[in-house]
């Protein structure tokens, strides 16, 4: 059973972290449909271990210490640490953005980002949030799971698309995924961004037949030869194998 008061300070985190400008009290009310009062005690609590700040306006962000939280987990999960050590040896993406994710829900949370040397449309941070069904890395792990699963997910709502491109039903996702399990990779063709695509590897740990993570590369499309796809394809399945081997998988 969840504590109702850390639910509700959780949430709050969580939106806090999703903000791109601070909120006052009145719109996170409204947002997380919590009255002014128990959420003004909970706000003050947050600004006062360091989770939160309030500016000159009343307005209200997240704080630095989530910062701390994201350096430790780092440190202490095993996947991260996996994922550093096999991303610095192979130089075949040392000039790629790559990226290490796990499934968050219908989501991919990402746990560590590598940027490239090359500019891309769309900026990959620790801790930041796609919708699994445009991506690379969602793909490749949603196709671990039974179809049953992955609806579960997603239920019976139009999926999220962030492109002309991006999937727009489950029903669609599942003949995807079934291509994926076929080749052993995930294409995210401009479905998260236009112009860009990325390739997906799944992540193994010893006695899961569910993928624990996956890595991903992106590319700018336009200046990918086939040459280099392959290059990249066969590279970024080479990062999984050995970020898998490190697992026990």
């Amino acid at each position: 059973m969840l504590v109702p008061a850390v639910e509700r300070a959780v949430r709050l985190v969580d939106h806090l972290a999703t903000l791109r400008r601070p909120q006052p009290l009145a719109e996170l009310s409204k947002v997380l449909g919590l009255p002014k009062s128990s959420l003004h005690g909970l706000l003050n609590t947050l600004v006062a271990l360091g989770l939160a700040t309030r500016n000159e306006r009343g307005e209200y962000a997240l704080g630095a210490r989530p910062v701390q939280w994201a350096g430790a987990f780092g440190q202490q999960s095993g996947v991260v640490a996996a994922f550093d050590a096999a991303a610095a040896a192979l130089p075949a993406l040392r000039e790629e953005a790559i990226m290490l994710a796990v499934l968050d829900g219908a989501e991919v949370l990402y746990l560590s980002c590598r940027p490239g040397t090359r500019a891309l449309a769309v900026n990959f941070r620790v801790g930041g949030r796609f919708p699994a069904s445009c991506t690379s890395s969602g793909k490749v792990m949603l196709a671990t799971l039974s179809a049953d699963g992955v609806r579960e997910r997603f239920g019976r709502a139009p999926l999220p698309r962030l492109t002309r491109h991006s999937v727009g039903s489950v029903t669609t996702l599942l003949r995807q995924l079934a291509q994926v399990r076929a080749q052993g990779y995930a294409i995210d063709d401009e479905e998260t961004a236009e112009g860009m695509h990325c390739f997906g590897a799944p992540v193994f740990a010893a006695g899961r037949k569910e993928a624990v993570a996956a890595v991903a590369v992106s590319l700018i499309k336009a200046s990918t030869s086939a040459r280099r796809h392959d290059e990249v394809v066969a590279a970024i399945r080479e990062l999984a194998v050995r970020v898998s081997q490190r697992l026990g998988g």
